[in-house]
């Protein structure tokens, strides 16, 4: 059995983290929880639903993104048959509550690994559909990972490798990543909070300068208790690409997650996208896993 509840604060953030990584073979979002939990999406406590055992132990938990149109979720593996489609129905009354505000989607997403059978039944049962093969806009992601030897980095004149300098260096950051994905949805406020999660590292926030001083890319490296890696996100500003600068900094994260003791290293890319998938095999990524991305539409 199990009850909702409201959020209470940070507390049960870092709940919610844990109960994610107790199962991560189940869940595409673990060791880059800081970076999820902090989106501005979670000011409003109304976009975060737990549920919680009868002796108060969180079981699962779901939170609206609405920065990433997404809903993510989380749930105790012995839970999941039964709660799954509770989270699912509390998504839909959600996403209905806020569709006439300027935060409503027309449209909302969320992902399984594609060899989760019984949780890709529930979310077909509640009407959300793979994209999987819908046509020209298909959608599928691959889940990769990285274990081992790390290439040599080749950085052009003039640019520096180094750790985001900070609060100080907020603001750029959140400017550099909308330039990026062509996007408003980073803010300051944002990242500071990843700054402020337990466990965060300095040593594996990396940007690269270039010789304006400007800064040109960035790679977020996540390490959590158990040594699990992931990167989240990667990116290079627009006149700084075919530079290599990706590739530099994207190899600089993994050694450095590798030297704070990382096993394996972990991220997720659209299959489709040519030129990441190769730039991540190019690097020794090789995929681990199919992801799913369901859709479901959603009208005033």
């Amino acid at each position: 059995m199990f009850n909702q509840r409201k959020f209470r604060g940070r507390k049960d953030l870092i709940e919610m983290q844990a109960l994610a990584r107790a199962f991560p073979e189940d869940h595409l979002h673990t060791t880059d929880l800081p970076w999820r939990l902090s989106s501005w999406a979670l000011d409003d406590p109304d976009n975060i639903g737990l549920w919680v055992a009868e002796n108060g132990r969180l079981v699962g938990w779901a939170v609206l993104q609405t920065p990433f149109w997404a809903v993510d979720f989380a749930i105790d593996r012995a839970q999941s048959a039964s709660l799954l489609p509770h989270i699912l129905r509390w998504a839909d009354a959600r996403a209905g509550q806020i569709q006439p505000t300027q935060y409503g989607h027309p449209a909302w997403f969320s992902m399984l690994f594609a060899d989760q059978p019984e949780r890709i039944h529930e979310m077909e049962l509640a009407g959300w559909a793979s994209q999987a093969d819908v046509g020209a806009n298909s959608w599928s992601k691959v889940w990769m990972y990285h274990q081992g030897v790390v290439p040599a980095i080749f950085l052009p004149d003039g640019f520096i490798i180094r750790p985001l300098a900070g609060s100080a260096e907020l603001e750029a950051y959140a400017e550099l990543q909308c330039s990026v994905f062509e996007s408003k949805n980073m803010t300051a406020d944002w990242r500071r909070r990843t700054l402020e999660y337990p466990g965060y590292c300095a040593e594996t926030d990396l940007v690269v300068a270039a010789p304006d001083g400007r800064l040109a890319a960035f790679c977020i490296g996540w390490l959590d208790q158990k040594k699990r890696g992931q990167i989240e996100p990667c990116g290079v500003r627009s006149e700084f690409r075919n530079l290599g600068l990706g590739k530099a900094v994207l190899l600089e994260c993994i050694q450095r997650l590798y030297a704070h003791g990382a096993g394996k290293i972990h991220l997720e890319t659209d299959n489709y996208r040519n030129a990441a998938l190769d730039l991540y095999r190019s690097v020794g990524f090789r995929v681990e896993r199919n992801v799913l991305v369901f859709r479901k539409d959603y009208t005033e």
